[in-house]
């Protein structure tokens, strides 16, 4: 059952975290806001022509700052906030944050069933996948005197719509653009968001990432996509790469030639071949020579991070380079650890002081089926209790003697995409209670 939330105006907004990344920062032509020669400021943004192409960059105005009690709490439905998706709470979830576009007063259900059906799409691809139970999903209605989205289905067309959601942005017919400020308002009204993405009420190809907005409110960028197109997905999918994933984009440009710099911090482009990574124990060297779920297997293929020469990606096509492609294993790992920035492998709502009582059952939500969930009373496990998700202290072995007690739950998820000992420590999370009579 969803929940729906009621703007009420002026309520503090909710810390928003990174939405789209800086990609591989030493490159030419890097996702940097810079002047605009009309005395404004520009943002660059990344968008797809096709749905399996390589993406593009270009520059376009950036949006006027709008303040929040700027916008319209006055019309009806504006600033509704639905949880699509409760896996827990906000704190303990990687919450992902839907904002329409070109849906009328009258239209909103159509865009809370766009928000489903595209989050069914987008948490179809590995690892979303196998970590669903890691994400919660919300929905802002931004109500629209038009419905749909100007340049569809072509240039001339013109939308009224709340967000100001346009094709042929820049000239660009397949770039779908936003007034990024009016979408951060939005955003801001959600409980949490550590994912911002726009649904532009519109059955045409497009989409847009805008890799450098800064939020006042906490996040780094927008990812647009047509609700109602098939393979819009994928241009989410793939912002999110960036984002959560910090990776780099894994195609070239043939005029950006060969790459001489240091080596880059983004995770899926080396300087080194395999031969001198597996060596010096960098990298993706752990994944070497393992069939990737992209195709083929893990190696290093020259041409990566825009540069046709000098950088190396792991594997010959995945979706950091094509759309409609897997995240390759170096990828997958990377996104996991996007996940575990922000979500836990744990939660629970019971007993929220931190106390329960000995006759107080206490729940808790691993996020997979693959948690290890282990309990503990006084540091001591209770094996039997293995694997349990709802217990009773009493049956625990709490003893009723009135001295303090501990009761704690401990899991790890042990999930085959990690390799990285590091990130590895990340996934385990303990949660504890007080027992009080």
């Amino acid at each position: 059952m969803h929940r729906r939330i009621p703007f009420v105006a002026g309520a503090a907004a909710a810390t928003l975290t990174t939405v789209l990344a800086t990609v591989l920062a030493a490159a030419p032509g890097a996702f940097a806001a810079g002047p605009d020669p009309h005395g404004g400021s520009t943002q660059r943004v990344e968008y797809f022509t096709e749905p399996g192409g390589h993406p593009h960059h270009t520059t376009v105005p950036a949006a006027p700052r709008t303040p929040v009690q700027a916008l319209r709490p006055w019309v009806k439905g504006d600033g509704t906030v639905t949880s699509v998706v409760d896996n827990g709470p906000v704190g303990a979830k990687l919450d992902v944050v839907f904002v329409g576009d070109g849906y009328t007063a009258t239209e909103q259900e159509a865009f809370h069933a766009a928000v489903r059906a595209k989050w069914a799409k987008m948490s179809a691809v590995e690892p979303y996948a196998s970590n669903r139970g890691l994400f919660n999903v919300w929905a802002v209605d931004a109500v629209s005197s038009d419905s749909g989205v100007s340049g569809d289905p072509v240039q001339g067309v013109v939308k009224n719509t709340a967000l100001g959601s346009r094709f042929f942005c820049d000239g660009v017919e397949r770039l779908l653009c936003v007034d990024t400020a009016k979408v951060e308002s939005y955003a801001a009204k959600a409980p949490a968001a550590d994912l911002v993405v726009v649904l532009s009420h519109s059955a045409k190809y497009g989409g847009a990432g805008y890799n450098d907005v800064v939020s006042k409110v906490g996040y780094d960028g927008i990812a647009t996509a047509s609700s109602d197109h098939d393979k819009s997905d994928q241009v989410a999918v793939h912002e999110t790469g960036h984002s959560l994933g910090k990776l780099a984009d894994e195609y070239q440009y043939d005029e950006y030639g060969t790459y001489t710099g240091d080596e880059p911090r983004d995770v899926n482009v080396s300087t080194f071949e395999s031969g001198a990574m597996n060596d010096r124990r960098q990298k993706w060297y752990r994944w070497l020579g393992q069939t990737s779920p992209d195709g083929g297997t893990v190696g290093s293929f020259e041409g990566g991070g825009y540069y046709p020469k000098g950088l190396f990606r792991p594997t010959e096509n995945s979706i950091m380079r094509s759309l409609g492609r897997e995240f390759n294993l170096p990828g997958r790992e990377a996104m996991v650890a996007g996940f575990y920035r922000h979500a836990r492998v744990l939660s629970s709502d019971s007993g929220p002081d931190g106390k329960v009582s000995r006759w107080e059952r206490v729940v808790v939500r691993p996020a997979a089926a693959r948690v290890d969930l282990r309990w503990y009373v006084d540091g001591r496990e209770v094996v039997q209790a293995r694997g349990h998700t709802d217990v009773l202290p009493r049956q625990m072995g709490v003893p009723a003697d009135g001295r303090p007690h501990t009761l704690t739950a401990r899991a790890t998820d042990t999930t085959d995409a990690v390799r990285d000992p590091e990130l590895r420590k990340r996934l385990t999370t303990t949660l504890s209670w007080r027992i009080a009579g």
